[in-house]
């Protein structure tokens, strides 16, 4: 992620912030850049800030460092962000939300024709590819939503979004017949949405657990599958 790279923010991909999400960290934005030159260096801002943040932490990084790394003036970074808190809150809240992709695209998508169990690892692996991919900043963002409030009530209001999205999810495979009727839907997304995500940081952020990668995704999807009461093929 250097400011020259030819893959920018705004355009995805691994390593880039595309600063697109519409939760509680947008209340405090500014209003957005018109100009494709205006969309990109705000793009640099938010690649600089992040890596940034990873090598330094909240606390210790500073705005002259974030405005360097992104090859801007000091007072440039006031054009696009008010403070240091508001850039990392935008941080947080785009990786939140590339982190939640694969729920979108893979388990809720209406289209797909592939069993439970197949979409379940499918977008089991995705996740915890892209936690891998953002472990650095998703240690700080662990860190500073235990005191900022404001991104401890940005991941609640995800999560609380996530957490229906899935129960809904449940009952329809329910009304299948195909996973176990005697599940409180709400409780089961609520228990497994908070395994993944508490699995995730001791696994890839604090290293507790140790393990072959794809073993241990292959692991956390069974656990997900026989909660749920699905029966995968190669088990029947």
């Amino acid at each position: 992620m250097t400011p020259a790279s030819g893959s920018s923010a705004v355009e995805g991909g691994a390593g880039t912030l595309r600063g697109t999400s519409e939760t509680a960290a947008d209340t405090d934005k500014r209003n957005p850049p018109r100009s494709r030159k205006g969309v990109l260096t705000r793009a640099r801002l938010l690649d600089a800030a992040k890596e940034i943040f990873e090598e330094n932490g909240f606390l210790d990084a500073r705005i002259s460092d974030i405005a360097e790394r992104a090859g801007l003036s000091h007072g440039s970074f006031y054009h696009y962000f008010d403070s240091k808190e508001q850039i990392f809150r935008e941080v947080a809240a785009v990786i939140d939300e590339r982190l939640s992709e694969p729920l979108g695209e893979i388990i809720l998508d209406p289209t797909s024709t592939k069993a439970p169990p197949e979409r379940l690892a499918e977008a089991m692996l995705r996740h915890f590819q892209t936690y891998r991919e953002d472990a650095k900043i998703m240690g700080v963002i662990e860190q500073v939503s235990r005191y900022d409030d404001h991104v401890r009530v940005m991941r609640r209001e995800r999560n609380e979004l996530h957490h229906g999205q899935v129960a809904d999810s449940i009952r329809r495979m329910q009304r299948r017949g195909i996973a176990d009727p005697k599940l409180d839907p709400n409780l089961a997304a609520a228990a497994l949405g908070s395994m993944t995500w508490h699995f995730a940081e001791r696994w890839l952020v604090d290293h507790e657990i140790e393990g072959d990668f794809e073993t241990i995704v292959d692991q956390v999807t069974r656990l997900f599958v026989n909660a749920l009461g699905i029966r995968r093929d190669e088990d029947a």
